[in-house]
């Protein structure tokens, strides 16, 4: 989190409070880990006729052993997800490319081994075009920071809404959602909560004003992340798997998916607040809101209206990729080559770029590339029947469940799990799928599911940094997470299904 960001300190105390409760159950921890390492090295040395897969590999049984190891970490948060995911790629690199220590090979036929992985290929994860989707995203909101378009771009938007206390509301909600489809939910949120603080402490200490405008902003950020492929890593993700030229390759785009996902998120957004204003109606009646700027601008005048124009034209041909043919990775690194070149972004902004969530996701990506190349998808398509599998328990079933584990992990390592998996069904049971939109459905469906996953304080930053104002209380949290959830669910699904049979995608 870059630090002349409006509401770092925010974000800063969410991080340390995070790292502070990590280290005050060490013990627990370790119990974690070494439960997990069991399970591994359980797993790894079984003999492979436990398994039922008739043909299994060694390296295949390291890759399922892996898998199972990555779940287990992700699930019980022994280290942060990030370093699962570094940890995953480290041992796939060591023990199943073709780069392995000699231990790893040696005494093994080549047909009882299996195919390695090429490291090459696996080390290509960090580098992934997604990653460098990622890497133009925050770019650009490094540049809007320093610039101060953010802050502008609040201010503006805002003012619309005028005075009165639900159109305020509305336009926490609105604004909110539109700055997380293109910045992070976490930064978005911290920002927008520092924009309320002021307001806040004008509302009347018993009213229930402040629930609802504190309750905005998280879920204002977590449903605005459904609405671009940046939005949130679980749509690249599915974005990656959907668009693979070695799988489905259905060529999804950055403005194909807004078409379908950025009204869909507004949908949602307006239902969110007619459900806030039921179980939080405000006793004040009007709003005087005002937006101060008083963080230190770093640019020279004529780099901000670089900043402008970068953004506006990055923006534009993200939403029009399929007409002017310019592939949205590729656009994504307009702002790092025009800001780098004009000294808008230093060596100690790219310092500054959220490391961790780009090699989180890379870690998904290497778990579905060992799937693919060590031969397992195919091995698992034949062993199990997903063709005679309900389409409807699939889909519906498989968004449910990233839903259900989303409240409780990472929404980043429950796509990262659970996507893989499913894309591999999803391919061997398309004519299965069909009838309901088809694997598509399948995938968005679940990138879908994990940003609506906002019951906890726990399930994402932005509830995390709203619970800790001490306005919301948790059930009030579970009751607005869990009736957004189900209509979330049930809407996005009609519109997939939609979508899916008349060949939108």
């Amino acid at each position: 989190m870059f630090k002349n960001f409006v509401g770092y300190n925010l974000v800063q105390q969410y991080h340390t409070a995070k790292y502070l409760l990590r280290e005050s159950n060490i013990s627990v921890r370790i119990v974690k880990l070494c439960l997990a390492v069991l399970v591994l090295l359980v797993l790894w040395n079984l003999p492979s006729t436990t398994y039922g897969i008739p043909n299994l590999t060694i390296v295949e049984q390291r890759t399922i052993a892996v898998f199972v190891f990555a779940t287990l970490m992700w699930i019980l948060e022994a280290v942060p997800a990030w370093n699962t995911s570094v940890t995953v790629i480290v041992i796939l690199l060591f023990c199943v490319s073709d780069s392995s220590l000699w231990c790893m090979v040696q005494g093994h036929d080549a047909e009882s081994l299996g195919s390695m992985l090429s490291y090459k290929k696996l080390m290509a994860c960090f580098s992934d075009p997604i990653i460098m989707l990622f890497i133009g995203g925050f770019i650009l909101a490094i540049a809007a920071t320093k610039s101060g378009l953010d802050v502008k771009l609040a201010r503006v938007m805002l003012k619309p809404f005028g005075t009165k206390s639900e159109n305020v509301s509305l336009g926490f909600l609105l604004v909110t959602g539109i700055f997380s489809m293109f910045l992070s939910n976490t930064a978005t949120a911290a920002m927008m909560l520092t924009f309320l603080a002021p307001v806040l402490k004008s509302l009347p200490a018993n009213g229930k004003g402040k629930i609802n405008l504190a309750m905005a902003i998280p879920v204002g950020a977590n449903i605005g992340g459904i609405g671009t492929p940046i939005g949130t890593p679980p749509n690249a993700i599915a974005l990656k798997f959907l668009n693979d030229p070695e799988g489905l390759n259905l060529g999804i785009g950055f403005g194909q998916w807004m078409l379908f996902m950025f009204p869909f998120a507004i949908l949602l957004l307006l239902i969110a607040w007619r459900v806030l204003l039921i179980f939080f109606p405000f006793t004040q009646k009007r709003i005087e809101l005002k937006i101060e700027d008083n963080q230190k601008r770093v640019l020279k005048p004529w780099q901000d209206v670089v900043v402008y124009v970068t953004f506006i034209l990055t923006v534009l041909l993200w939403m029009t990729d399929k007409v002017s043919g310019v592939n949205s990775n590729v656009v994504a690194m307009l702002p790092v080559g025009v800001f780098c070149l004009s000294g808008v972004i230093g060596r100690r902004d790219l310092e500054e770029i959220n490391w961790s969530v780009l090699w989180m996701v890379a870690g998904g990506f290497a778990l579905g590339v060992a799937l693919q190349d060590t031969g397992l998808a195919s091995h698992l398509i034949q062993t199990i029947p997903f063709n005679t599998w309900s389409p409807i328990l699939m889909i519906v079933g498989s968004g449910v469940l990233c839903y259900l584990m989303a409240n409780f992990i990472s929404h980043t390592a429950t796509a990262n799990l659970l996507i893989p998996i499913l894309a591999m069904a999803g391919m061997s049971a398309s004519e299965n799928l069909a009838s309901l939109g088809g694997v598509s459905t399948l995938l968005i469906g679940v990138a879908m599911g994990s940003s609506l996953a906002m019951v906890l304080p726990i399930s994402t930053p932005p509830n995390a940094l709203a619970h800790a104002t001490g306005l919301i209380e948790q059930k009030q949290m579970i009751r607005v997470g869990i009736i957004m959830g189900v209509i979330g669910l049930t809407l996005g699904y009609v519109m997939l299904i939609f979508l899916g049979q008349a060949n939108f995608f």
